[in-house]
């Protein structure tokens, strides 16, 4: 009983208790009666205090808001809080302190002069993230204090709410094509028509086509390898692949070149959305979960998505042979010309693909002063030491397989605005290859990168 009593005692509330109970026992040894009086008043003082916060202690209630509840990186969100005081004595001085990560900032701490009997009390706060994640926020911490200040007591509520941070969405512009990719207006006329329900003509090989579509007998008929149309049916949606490969990208923090390609799917998810085309989200390590809105869905898994210790895309690219969709679009990092084919067979006749190549090493970390590029480092190796970084030779060689194979591609680096570069898109028709011609001959689509 005496812990109980004593806890939640201030240093005020403690040197009360040993005061009254020096001045009892004094009064005890002196026979003085007025001693006795006043060493009871201060025992029973800070007792009574205690009871008094501890009575106000269970009858709070708490409830907390947090608008909007899901956020870009660097836009501020409300925190709302709602205290009650339910019990039928009003309460003292309080100190009302809520729970952030460390990534948030500094705790937000408040003053309250006491409450009411059924008073209440709303406090709020703003919430900014540069980083994205998702975020516990809570539990509510309070400290109650009675007015003389011998008695403060600490209570823990239960509640938490989540903050999802997502990754920048940029706004990206209509483009011409994205009638097409909606499944309506001209773009959807031209493609029935060229490929209809049952179209078996075949076509020239391109390159990443699979041989099991070889057509033999046209084959030994043009003298070239030709291989069957697959049946066209168009459908709404879109396979968003987005390159988490650890080796593929360079840089560190919100300045590296997988935070850009993070906040580039997500840009494009949500473009392709409003446009009203419903999606999956793929990554190197396979398909992720496409119930429920995709455009929430696709959010949700990017605010907490990380780099992967991966090194090819055979598990990716086998999700996007297996997924339904008319029109893909890949956010690549580094990429060789041997997964740029693995890439560019997941291409069906008559579909739209769209290739986003990050020039990574334009993200790369400066050298600090006196470390410079050493002849054997493995940045300079290139893809000659097997699993080392690509080189920008090998990232222009799988430019030239994805257009060759049909690809839309443009490549960006750090510092070109994915607006200006999504932009490009529709002029990058003139300079994609017809089925057949091989490898692609446009130039000037590369933003900013020197080759």
């Amino acid at each position: 009983m005496r812990s109980s009593l004593l806890t939640g005692l201030t240093t005020r509330g403690t040197s009360f208790l040993t005061a009254g109970a020096a001045t009892v026992l004094a009064g005890l040894l002196l026979g003085s009666r007025v001693l006795v009086s006043v060493g009871v008043a201060l025992i029973v003082l800070p007792v009574l205090a205690r009871l008094a916060a501890g009575r106000a202690r269970f009858r709070l209630s708490c409830t907390r808001a947090i608008s909007p509840a899901r956020v870009p990186a660097g836009t501020a969100a409300t925190v709302t809080l709602q205290l009650e005081n339910a019990s039928r004595l009003p309460t003292g001085l309080m100190l009302a302190e809520d729970s952030i990560p460390y990534a948030l900032g500094t705790r937000p701490r408040y003053v309250l002069e006491g409450i009411e009997r059924g008073g209440v009390r709303e406090l709020s706060y703003p919430l900014r993230s540069d980083l994205r994640g998702k975020f516990d926020i809570g539990p509510l911490e309070i400290r109650i204090a009675d007015a003389f200040g011998v008695v403060e007591l600490a209570r823990k509520f239960s509640s938490r709410s989540t903050l999802v941070v997502t990754p920048r969405v940029v706004a990206l512009p209509r483009t011409a094509a994205s009638s097409s990719w909606a499944g309506d207006g001209d773009g959807l006329t031209r493609t029935t028509a060229a490929a209809g329900e049952d179209d078996v003509i075949p076509r020239a090989y391109r390159n990443g086509d699979e041989l099991r579509r070889v057509h033999w007998r046209s084959t030994a008929r043009y003298g070239e390898l030709m291989v069957r149309r697959e049946e066209q049916r168009w459908r709404n949606r879109a396979l968003l692949f987005l390159d988490t490969r650890r080796n593929a990208h360079s840089g560190t923090g919100v300045a590296s070149s997988f935070e850009f390609a993070v906040s580039a799917a997500a840009s494009v998810g949500v473009h392709l959305a409003r446009e009203g085309l419903d999606g999956q989200l793929i990554t190197d390590g396979g398909a992720y979960e496409s119930g429920g809105i995709f455009e929430d869905v696709l959010l949700d898994s990017l605010a907490v998505i990380k780099t992967s210790p991966g090194r090819d895309l055979g598990r990716g690219v086998a999700a996007l042979r297996a997924g339904e969709g008319g029109l893909i679009v890949a956010v690549m990092g580094r990429l060789s010309a041997d997964s740029a084919r693995q890439l560019a067979a997941c291409r069906r006749d008559q579909g739209q693909a769209i290739a986003l190549l990050l020039a990574v090493s334009t993200w790369a970390d400066p050298p600090q002063a006196g470390q410079g590029t050493a002849p054997g480092d493995p940045a300079r190796r290139g893809a000659a030491g097997g699993n080392g970084p690509v080189s920008e030779e090998e990232t222009a060689a799988a430019e030239a397989v994805l257009r060759g194979a049909g690809w839309r591609v443009v490549s960006i680096d750090a510092a070109t605005p994915l607006a200006q570069a999504w932009q490009l898109l529709p002029r990058l028709a003139d300079h994609v290859a017809p089925a057949g011609s091989g490898y692609g001959t446009g130039t000037g689509d590369t933003l900013g990168a020197t080759r």
